[in-house]
């Protein structure tokens, strides 16, 4: 079953209170540079990020691998990262991991060691008991802060079930659920398809 809709969404307001003992993005750096966990960097708050399992860990790989695929044939260059590269978000002066990300073209950099990456096209997030909340709405604002973003994947590993959200005009986005396991999965961004049985190869729903 596909399910297209269109929602109408305000641009974020998002706060930029810091805490007391607040550390710079330089000093988050660092640190991640020394740490065997991942950290993400909530301007001035340094958040650890929970620990995924294999069935997160499964459908993440089959995504990258899938998208490795579809867009390999594309006219335009889709660089696509897993969920150790990280995002900085320069307007609300925030650094956070999506599960995959999707470039248009060449990679940007906010600084010189190609840490912090700042023009993502499309984001994947592949949603758990403990972050899904978050994915759909907080997060999903904080993303819609860099004009690149035009492209939100939310995955289920609870159920076949796969939501795109696409940015048609700067506060407009068209929102798709796609629920058969013999379906596809438009990707509008990079104007290629995903097959839902290839995203969910080898996990036990």
């Amino acid at each position: 079953m596909t399910d297209d809709r269109y929602i109408m969404q305000p641009q974020p307001q998002l706060g930029l209170k810091k805490s007391s003992r607040s550390v710079s993005l330089l000093q988050y750096v660092q640190r991640e540079a020394n740490s065997d966990e991942k950290y993400e960097f909530h301007n001035g708050k340094i958040v650890k990020m929970p620990f995924a399992r294999g069935p997160h860990n499964a459908i993440t790989a089959n995504i990258i691998g899938c998208l490795k695929v579809a867009t390999r044939g594309l006219d335009k260059k889709y660089p696509v990262f897993s969920g150790d590269q990280k995002i900085y978000l320069p307007e609300i002066n925030y650094g956070v991991y999506p599960d995959v990300v999707v470039v248009d073209g060449a990679p940007v950099y906010w600084d010189d060691d190609t840490l912090l990456l700042i023009n993502p096209l499309l984001v994947v997030e592949v949603l758990s008991r403990s972050t899904q909340r978050h994915d759909r709405t907080s997060k999903f604002d904080l993303y819609k802060t860099r004009v690149s973003f035009q492209e939100y994947v939310l995955v289920r590993q609870d159920s076949y079930e796969v939501e795109t959200r696409y940015r048609e005009a700067p506060d407009l986005w068209r929102e798709t659920v796609v629920t058969r396991l013999d379906a596809e999965i438009p990707l509008r961004s990079l104007g290629c398809t995903l097959k839902m049985a290839e995203i969910y190869e080898f996990v036990e729903i």
